[in-house]
């Protein structure tokens, strides 16, 4: 089935333009969708993703470049343990998910492992909603998709999204599985790292779900997409795999909220004076000014999730936002939106004495000087 046009000529013009002539677009993937939805309010990710510009590199032109990504060490490593994970016609796979997931099922002996190869990315996307349609159509045995290709359309701009695996159950059912390269130790893995495979996965059940809903019109009942995925990862410190069952529920309505919340890149790319370009190419003034045409929403946690981070995050201290405290911090400080704000309130300077955030603060700081004077006797 064709891919819907999400979007004209003119937008695509436009955006080819604020990457630069000539500059081949980096594509949206489903770890930067997780990242820009935990991020909506930020103009400057959402045009910049848009357009497909390198934050990298554009980074490393503005001085301030990041670390952010995997070294190639565990990109190496990664892609071994998931090559172990898929042998043998992915038979150890398709046994965690029929161990984790669907015990009442019969064992996957002899599952389907179509060819999903085919020329560009809407070619692959054409070709695994064909495969998931013969899955749907013919139920009763087990199918392994290795990497399929998924569209989403995403604030007006499609974006393909490459999971590491999508299993069809013999009752036709989809799951997502992701493969990663942290342990589990005793059972269980980082926190930090399990909730970003969550998120990361409910993009991709996010794209599965608008292909369930297309199928639907010709298959009853519409396939469903399971709200479990299946994270495969190395047990404690060897090479052996050990799956675990994450509910995703919550990440995908949080998600699918969020992206549904993202300002249209037209409206963004609209509003930006005539000749904006976001090349690496340019001088650093001329770069560092279109950059900060668009208004960033910078908070802490984007320095694990966007390549522009340390330059966002010198800008908002160099203003004196009380964003780059946290999110949190910015929240309990109501209208006061500068560090300088804060201190004037405090210091009983500025700020209206019944807003309860002017009120808790100089009671702050009244405790603080009793302290200080306390331990200066």
């Amino acid at each position: 089935m064709p891919l819907p046009r999400t979007r004209g000529t003119a937008l695509r013009q436009r955006l080819a333009e604020l990457r630069g002539p000539e500059v081949p677009a980096k594509a949206l993937d489903a770890r930067a969708l997780a990242a820009l939805a935990a991020n909506p309010g930020c103009a400057r990710r959402a045009i910049l993703d848009g357009a497909g510009v390198n934050k990298a590199a554009l980074a490393s032109a503005l001085g301030a470049p990041s670390a952010f990504g995997q070294s190639q060490f565990a990109l190496t490593r990664g892609n071994a343990f998931e090559a172990k994970v898929k042998a043998d016609g992915g038979a150890e796979l398709l046994r965690l998910v029929h161990d984790k997931l669907d015990r009442s099922a019969e064992p996957p002996a002899d599952a389907r492992v179509p060819d999903l190869t085919a020329a560009g990315p809407r070619g692959r996307t054409a070709r695994t909603e064909l495969e998931l349609r013969e899955a749907a159509a013919h139920p009763g045995a087990w199918t392994l998709l290795d990497h399929p290709m998924l569209a989403l359309d995403v604030a007006g701009s499609p974006a393909f999204l490459e999971p590491d695996a999508v299993v069809v159950h013999p009752d036709g059912s989809w799951t997502v599985v992701e493969i990663k390269s942290f342990p589990l130790l005793d059972g269980s893995a980082d926190p930090a790292k399990v909730g970003a495979a969550a998120r990361q996965a409910a993009v991709y059940v996010l794209a599965l779900e608008e292909v369930a809903a297309r199928l639907g019109a010709e298959v009853a009942p519409a396939p469903r997409v399971r709200h479990r995925v299946l994270l495969v990862c190395p047990r404690d410190f060897s090479n052996l795999p050990a799956a675990s069952a994450v509910d995703i529920r919550k990440q995908r309505a949080v998600t699918a909220r969020q992206l549904a919340r993202l300002t249209r890149i037209e409206d963004i790319a609209g509003a930006l004076p005539e000749g904006t370009c976001f090349s690496p190419e340019l001088p650093a003034e001329e770069l560092t000014a279109a950059v900060e045409s668009v208004p960033a929403t910078y908070a802490p946690e984007c320095l694990s999730a966007c390549e522009l981070a340390f330059h966002c995050r010198a800008r908002s201290r160099q203003e004196g936002a009380v964003t780059s405290l946290g999110r949190p911090v910015r929240a309990e400080l109501g209208g006061l939106t500068t560090v300088e704000d804060v201190l004037a309130a405090a210091r009983g300077e500025a700020g209206d004495p019944d807003d309860p955030a002017v009120a808790a603060l100089r009671r702050a700081a009244a405790l603080r000087a009793e302290a200080l004077e306390a331990a200066c006797r």
